[in-house]
């Protein structure tokens, strides 16, 4: 799963979302509030600006065209897209209305208040012009469009409709993340990605099992004139009603849900970026709906990579998508950026390696002790080409794509990763893992990276073996009956 070589134009209501943290320890004298002492400010980009980063943080590029306006916050707004690498010379810059700001004041965890700066006044003409130029302007560099619309003016019928024309001029997809109830405006979407509460408002009636949603569909299909629509369903998963295709639906996982913030950003960024990469959307929305199971688990408004969707996807029923959508193999740039995340995250990572040609009980006890001292266990596997040079010409029995996927079905793995190499040194240089875990026939030898773990503050462990198994011992006893 690639995305790097695709483009989202992301059409909509760009804002800087700021949180400021503090602390709470009494009322004020002049008002029954409380005082909060603040320590600390965080900003990011928000509303159509986050699809924007979730489409980077998922390895695509990104072009982001809103309203911004001539003050400090869009300084601010601009400065954050430029650090991420989004595309940002295509924002229009406004006289006649501020940079929608959302400021959330924090303590202990909790949001105390929330402070507005926007203004809601109608698009002026010359705001739905710079709109449509800079529209005109990107769209021969985009693989597929995002509307991204919060209700906050950028999405006017005229942007809206121009956008369209261009797209089918242009043979570019559009999806669309609707707030009007009013799907006509949504005309030729490729797809439409309401949530419940937005569905039913279009629909005008509750939806409350399946059947309801299905029907939803059907009318908010007929609306667009489009070729889908994908309603999402919080913990009960999401629906799809494809044109001339039976409905699909799909549950989520069952989890800890820490945060729903901006989880229809990730959904829609992710299923747009799916299908641009050229999975249909069926699979698209398998990947998408994985994604937003990521970001649910996480605090504030958070992005996802795709090691962390694969991982996701990993633990899913794997007989609900195709094959191809979860390879069992990262690339170790992937494992990379999924390492960093598990660090943020505070995590600790530990890694392993051998050959695993034959998975037997020994095999099995090394990667449950690995996983009892760490978070998350990477496993390396030597490719055939480095067993052949260890084991000889006869090695090995299966070939690294076979033993890739029976490792990653194992509970106690969190992601794999192939060597050429006859070491992993190189693997264990660039992750840096807080664990590295050998057997304890390594008693007397030399574990290739410990200088590495140790010097960067990890550990070497070595685990306990069960005796009676080796690959080599059930490749003899096979060969020998």
């Amino acid at each position: 799963m690639d995305f790097s070589k695709i483009t989202i134009l992301c059409i909509g209501d760009v804002m800087l979302d700021r949180f400021i943290y503090g602390n709470v320890q009494r009322i004020s004298p002049e008002a029954p509030v409380p005082v909060l002492q603040l320590n600390d400010k965080k900003e990011m980009l928000g509303g159509a600006g986050n699809v924007t980063n979730n489409i980077l943080s998922l390895g695509g590029q990104a072009i982001l065209i809103g309203l911004i306006g001539q003050d400090g916050y869009a300084d601010g707004l601009k400065n954050l897209a430029q650090q991420k690498n989004i595309t940002d010379r295509y924002l229009v810059r406004s006289s006649h209305r501020p940079t929608i700001c959302k400021s959330r004041f924090i303590a202990a965890n909790q949001q105390v208040i929330r402070a507005d700066e926007e203004s809601l006044a109608p698009l002026h003409h010359d705001e739905i012009s710079q709109l449509l130029q800079s529209i005109d302007l990107a769209i021969d560099k985009v693989n597929a469009i995002v509307i991204s619309d919060y209700g906050k003016g950028v999405c006017h019928p005229i942007v809206i409709k121009h956008t369209m024309q261009q797209a089918k001029l242009h043979n570019i997809p559009v999806f669309v993340d609707p707030k009007s109830s009013d799907f006509s405006l949504y005309q030729y979407a490729t797809c439409v990605t309401p949530n419940t509460k937005e569905a039913s408002a279009a629909v005008q009636h509750t939806l409350e099992n399946d059947h309801d949603f299905e029907q939803a569909g059907e009318a908010l299909l007929n609306a667009t004139q489009g070729q889908a629509i994908l309603i999402t369903r919080s913990e009960k998963g999401m629906t799809l009603v494809e044109r001339g295709k039976p409905v699909t639906t799909i549950p989520s996982r069952a989890r800890e849900v820490f945060d729903v913030s901006g989880a229809g950003d990730t959904v829609i960024a992710t299923l747009t970026l799916a299908y641009a990469a050229g999975y249909s959307l069926s699979e698209a929305m398998h990947i998408a709906n994985a994604a937003a199971g990521v970001v649910v688990a996480k605090a504030g408004t958070s992005t996802t990579s795709i090691a962390e969707v694969l991982n996701e996807l990993k633990a899913q029923d794997p007989r609900s998508f195709s094959e191809t959508i979860s390879p069992t193999l990262l690339h170790p740039e992937q494992l990379l950026e999924q390492v960093k995340h598990w660090k943020q995250q505070k995590l600790t990572v530990g890694f392993t390696n051998g050959c695993f040609d034959i998975i037997h009980p020994g095999h099995v006890m090394l990667l449950k002790q690995a996983r009892e001292k760490c978070d998350r266990l990477i496993v390396a596997l030597n490719t055939d080409r480095s067993i052949k040079a260890l084991k000889g010409e006869q090695r090995p029995i299966n070939n690294l794509q076979s033993r890739s996927q029976v490792m990653a079905a194992l509970r106690y793995v969190d992601a794999v990763v192939a060597f050429d190499e006859d070491t992993p040194f190189n693997l264990i240089n660039l992750f840096k893992p807080d664990i590295l875990v050998k057997g304890a026939d390594y008693q007397n030898k030399e574990v290739v990276g410990r200088d590495i773990v140790e010097i960067n503050g990890g550990k070497v462990i070595l685990a306990n073996l069960q005796e009676g198994f080796s690959t080599t011992n059930i490749i003899d006893k096979i060969s020998n009956s």
